[in-house]
């Protein structure tokens, strides 16, 4: 149930997943990471070598993710607890921080994105996926979840950040990866 949206076809986790082009020993950091579909995704391809940190402020949806992990046999994922802009990650240690459909939820980005460096390694990138506006009598359009690009790509160059990659395949999201100035 927790993963059904993420898992529809038109959520195009398969082209996702090969656009950011995981390999086998990165780390990486699923903030907002929900039921846990990315993260178990991620698990697999990092391997025993890499590390995923599952990100939630929910706890019941940890649980959820530490018991797919265990069922799957995947030991590399670490279920993390956030509360509010605090986030329990190792520093200067992650590859990529995945960010999906979460950034509508953030109050203050700016702070926060620029508080993300300190968990990236040198040539660490985040990667955020949000959702377009919505037409208004939609959920999206009536709760304001979306954040159009272009503010999201303002926020990050505020927070230090440089747009290096950004792909148009998602039918309702926009998806952008960027690497520290």
């Amino acid at each position: 149930m927790f993963n059904r949206k993420a898992s529809k076809p038109k959520s195009k986790s398969d082209q996702i997943i090969e656009a950011i082009a995981l390999k086998p020993g990165l780390n990486i950091a699923d903030i907002g990471a929900g039921g846990g579909y990315f993260s178990l995704r991620f698990a697999e391809i990092v391997g025993e070598e890499g590390k995923v940190y599952a990100t939630d402020t929910n706890p019941e949806f940890l649980e959820f993710i530490k018991n797919a992990a265990k069922e799957k046999g995947l030991d590399n994922i670490i279920p993390t607890l956030s509360i509010e802009d605090r986030l329990n990650l190792p520093e200067k240690s992650l590859d990529f921080i995945f960010i999906r459909n979460v950034t509508h939820h953030i109050p203050n980005r700016i702070k926060y994105f620029r508080n993300l460096k300190d968990f990236l390694k040198l040539d660490g990138k985040i990667i955020i996926i949000e959702y377009k506006k919505g037409k208004f009598f939609t959920f999206r359009g009536i709760f304001g979840h979306d954040v159009p690009k272009e503010i999201i790509t303002r926020e990050m160059e505020k927070a230090g950040y440089l747009l290096e990659k950004e792909f148009d395949f998602l039918p309702e999201q926009h998806f952008t990866i960027y690497s520290k100035q």
